[in-house]
């Protein structure tokens, strides 16, 4: 493998075949023009990446536990602009937090919220695979309505879950940070701009990144990328940024993909093509047409 490549994260780790992280870590480190220190909160990522006594990481990396990785994070950057001030150490770092959607929309969200409102100088990304996957699948509020989950099955009563996913993006930009951005691993150029400009704001940055997730998905490993693609084709996973308030819309076409499109390529949906689950699969086809209407008129009104 490229050597640049895996400057920051070696291809020495245990994810799964058909895993996004990887490629989303090494992408968005890659854009980093200073040296990076990371907190990265329990998780998929962090399992795969510190087998002891072996490590993915070619950076200063601090393991957190699920709920405190933001915090953990602003104590070693307030620390570093202590011991900068005093000629200890590099005055150009920059602080990274990895967390997965349980880590971040749920268990980790008081941490991050107080870490942007603070004000910190870091970049969060939460790579999303929709549910808490590293512990077998259990719902998130990442998870979209009407997905299978093992803590949100399908059966005679329950045709899978039963809310609607949380919308972070706008949770993240009412703490009026400078930067937010919704990103895609089938969008590797895309994703580099992001990461770039999230390394050159001075105060916090959000890269909220589409990751699947092969194995609880269930998809074959080669097709993640299609997968990925068709996230954003039909409008579930929308590409854009939130800069200083204003809302762009980074990919868009006027014949959007049918959702089901995206939904038959995954076993977690493959319920909602029955007759019985026709009335679920229109309200998912409804959330995204929205939900998607929402961001329109968002991007029109700044």
């Amino acid at each position: 493998m490229n050597k640049e490549l895996t400057k920051n994260f070696a291809s020495g780790h245990s994810a799964c075949a058909g895993c996004a992280f990887p490629t989303i870590v090494r992408t968005i480190l890659g854009e980093s023009p200073d040296p990076v220190v990371i907190s990265n909160a329990t998780g998929c990522l962090e399992v795969t990446s510190t087998l002891y006594p072996f490590t993915a990481w070619k950076t200063p990396y601090i393991h957190s536990a699920f709920e405190n990785a933001s915090a953990t994070i602003s104590g070693v950057e307030r620390a570093h602009k202590i011991l900068s001030k005093k000629g200890k150490v590099p005055k150009k770092v920059k602080f990274v937090v990895f967390g997965g959607d349980g880590g971040t929309y749920d268990i980790g969200l008081q941490s991050l919220s107080g870490a942007l409102e603070r004000g910190h100088d870091f970049v969060y990304v939460v790579y999303d695979n929709g549910g808490y996957m590293n512990t077998g699948n259990q719902r998130s509020s990442a998870t979209p309505y009407g997905a299978a989950t093992e803590t949100t099955p399908v059966g005679k009563e329950s045709f899978g879950k039963v809310e609607m996913r949380k919308n972070l993006m706008e949770i993240v930009a009412a703490h009026h940070i400078k930067y937010a951005a919704q990103a895609n691993v089938a969008y590797l150029g895309d994703l580099k701009k992001k990461a770039k400009k999230a390394f050159e704001i001075e105060g916090p940055a959000f890269l909220s990144v589409f990751s699947p997730c092969t194995n609880n998905w269930k998809f074959p490993t080669s097709q993640y990328v299609a997968i990925s693609k068709l996230a954003t084709e039909t409008n579930f996973w929308p590409l854009f940024e939130i800069e200083n308030g204003k809302y762009k819309v980074n990919w868009a076409t006027e014949t959007p993909k049918d959702l089901e499109e995206f939904l038959k390529t995954q076993g977690r949906f493959k319920h909602l093509f029955s007759e019985k689950n026709a009335p679920v699969l229109a309200e998912m086809k409804k959330i995204v047409k929205d939900e998607w209407q929402r961001l329109v008129n968002k991007t029109e009104e700044v």
